[in-house]
């Protein structure tokens, strides 16, 4: 895509490990060093950890001898986030239904559907939600922006949602193509301190391309059998305690009822408002896959390519610790 900057990450000068050789002496008589007769060499190799890649973001990223500082948000050894702040956070929804001519794209008839469901559902999860339709790429830089720059001290988390086409590796804005990085690129620990040791979770629902999941047919085959206190501080990467969850895998179709919305985002929705509360974000994310794996199929008998489809979302997950969104008292 011609609108799409290429960025090339700088690549980081290798690091070796590092051999200094210690020489100790003994004095002669006259007090000069006597290396010739009485020398002892030991050889201490000091390793160094190597990045065995280029690094996130290159050295465009962070200064390594910066003092980037964040309030500890819960115990470093906690196995859950703290969800008992004051307020859930903020969820922003992104909803694209119509766009600008000159993308060619068609109208996402359904995703008002989507948009209204997910709504709903954040805000029984007690999530203060802004909703916008058909923002341009600027308009979504500025609310991004605006987001990162609040103080969320007093929040737990913060959700996006983005309904809009896609393919592999690109999202649309009302009106160009942008990378989905952009979506999290604002909320990092760095450049937003106050969600720092948060979840910021990321839902997308596009196509990552024009494949088609056909799918396998299981058989169900006899005698099959089955395998029955005060802490220190302490550095985070940052970017770690993210969730990204597409709706499909890299390469492949997203399925969407023009009537019910999303085949994702319904069961999403479905999920989170029956055990939302009550189970952990990572293990309903394995529900709502199950649901949209085995739930749902392609009912296009006209289309003969198009017909009796399968689809399977894909969940990226840094988090490092579980999420429970317990009610809010």
């Amino acid at each position: 895509m011609s609108d799409i900057d290429a960025h090339v990450a700088s690549i980081s000068p290798a690091l070796t490990p590092v051999k200094l050789v210690h020489t100790q002496t003994s004095l002669n008589s006259e007090g000069n060093s006597d290396n010739d007769s009485n020398e002892l060499r030991e050889d201490i190799e000091i390793t160094i950890d190597q990045a065995d890649a280029w690094g996130f973001g290159g050295r465009g990223g962070s200064n390594a001898t910066a003092q980037n500082v964040a309030a500890m948000p819960v115990h470093k050894d906690s196995e859950v986030y703290n969800m008992n702040h004051r307020r859930r956070g903020l969820a922003i929804v992104f909803n694209h239904k119509h766009f600008d001519p000159r993308l060619q794209l068609k109208q996402r008839n359904g995703t008002d559907a989507d948009r209204d469901n997910l709504r709903n559902t954040l805000t029984l999860l007690d999530f203060n939600v802004n909703v916008y339709n058909d923002a341009s790429y600027k308009e979504m830089e500025a609310i991004l922006q605006a987001a990162a720059e609040e103080n969320h001290a007093d929040a737990d988390c913060i959700v996006v949602c983005v309904l809009s086409h896609g393919e592999l590796g690109i999202l649309y804005a009302n009106d160009q193509p942008y990378k989905p990085d952009r979506l999290w690129s604002y909320f990092n620990a760095e450049k937003c301190p106050s969600l720092a040791g948060k979840p910021k979770m990321f839902f997308v629902q596009a196509c990552q391309g024009d494949q088609l999941d056909t799918g396998v047919k299981l058989k169900n085959v006899a005698h099959t059998e089955t395998d029955a206190g005060n802490v220190a501080s302490y550095k985070i990467p940052s970017h770690a305690d993210f969730l990204i969850a597409y709706s499909t895998i890299p390469g492949f179709y997203s399925w969407r009822n023009t009537t019910a919305g999303s085949w994702f985002v319904q069961s999403l929705c479905h999920v989170l408002s029956r055990t939302g509360t009550t189970h952990d974000l990572l293990s309903n994310m394995t529900r709502v896959a199950r649901r949209v794996a085995f739930e749902f199929q392609s009912n296009t008998p006209g289309d003969y390519m198009m017909h009796e489809k399968k689809q399977i979302p894909c969940i990226t997950s840094m988090l490092t610790r579980d999420i429970f969104f317990h009610r809010k008292q």
